[in-house]
């Protein structure tokens, strides 16, 4: 076998509660297509010792930007042996289904996935005894008394851009040590496989600088802000002209009863201590969205209320939530109280016709 290039299968595994990523390389002839493979779950906390075989299955191929030209990255889904279902771990798998399901209301995501970097134990930035400076200057800071870790986040931006993924920014968050990165706007089911391996290429370059990533959701305790993944929204209908409309309904939905709790609980791990009214966010008992306010769980921008369409905010999902759910959560609630508000729409003016 003529050897060519490396591919490096990645998955999501079932460690509780908050799930990590695994990767291991294949090495595969020039001309081979990155096919399934198997790994051992009873390692990955995805399987029992007696009967520990799960399948990995491609689906989301890019280039690999830390090794050679050929060499590639592999996302991959569980999934069971002999029948192919999804693991129970693999959350993709539905999000396809609601992705298909809505994708006539052609929905867009933003996401702004928030982390924290810490080495030896505290974030970068903090004394080894004491606290820095409270935060102010901090965020989008420039300096070296404000700005820690920059080199690493040039280097993931790099590596991001390099394999082609929809990065769109990057900036300093308002603790030391934190920062951000934004993946989209693109759709329900490639934003989470765009953000998991921005998420991949991240821990993987911190840990070539001695760092951790981490998306904790409150990485410090006190006055300091905790760390999210605000997700941006939108669907056809609101951001054509006229969209206004379309936008209060899509917030009235996620609002209407039930649905705040059902979201909240899918949103990560860490909502109490992260969603507690202060430092930007609603707590997480309430829900309430308004333009141009970081203090509710919607945020509409304020150039939306001008232009009177385009998208909407919300800032309640934490740093570690699994983005295949909650963009499935976000586009079946919209998108099913629009279809049905649409249904409802020529039975009221029968009725009214009578």
């Amino acid at each position: 076998m003529t050897v060519a290039y490396r591919a490096e299968y990645i998955w999501i595994d079932g460690t509780k509660p908050i799930p990590l990523m695994r990767s291991k390389t294949k090495v595969l002839a020039d001309g081979a297509k990155p096919g399934t493979w198997g790994f051992d779950g009873s390692s990955t906390n995805q399987a029992p010792g007696h009967n520990s075989d799960c399948v990995l299955e491609p689906s989301f191929t890019c280039p690999d930007p830390l090794r050679g030209p050929k060499d590639v990255l592999v996302l991959c889904e569980v999934r069971l042996p002999g029948t192919n279902e999804p693991h129970a771990t693999n959350t993709r798998a539905a999000c396809v289904v609601t992705a298909n399901k809505y994708k006539s209301f052609e929905p867009l995501f933003g996401i702004e996935q928030e982390y924290t970097f810490f080495k030896e134990g505290r974030p970068l930035g903090f004394p080894v005894n004491g606290y820095p400076a409270p935060q102010g200057p901090y965020y989008c800071g420039v300096g070296a008394d404000e700005v820690f870790g920059r080199d690493i986040v040039e280097a993931h931006t790099t590596a991001c851009m390099d394999a082609g993924l929809a990065i769109s920014g990057t900036n300093a968050e308002v603790m030391p040590g934190q920062w951000e990165f934004q993946i989209g706007p693109v759709g329900t089911v490639e934003v989470a496989d765009h953000l998991w391996m921005g998420r991949y290429l991240l821990y993987r370059i911190a840990e070539d600088f001695g760092v951790n990533a981490s998306i904790i959701a409150k990485p410090m305790r006190g006055d300091w802000n905790g760390a999210g993944a605000h997700t941006n929204f939108s669907t056809k209908q609101m951001r054509a002209n006229g969209g206004w409309d379309h936008i209060i309904a899509a917030c009235e939905a996620l609002g209407a009863p039930g649905k705040p709790a059902e979201h909240i609980e899918a949103y990560g791990v860490g909502t109490e201590d992260r969603l507690t009214g202060a430092h930007e966010t609603a707590h997480w008992s309430t829900f309430k969205y308004g333009v141009s306010d970081r203090g509710a769980s919607v945020r509409i921008p304020w150039q939306c209320a001008i232009d009177k369409k385009g998208y909407i905010e919300d800032r309640r999902p934490n740093a570690n939530m699994d983005p295949y759910v909650v963009t499935r959560l976000i586009t079946n609630t919209v998108c099913e109280a629009a279809s049905v508000a649409k249904a409802a729409k020529p039975q009221a003016k029968a009725g009214a016709k009578k």
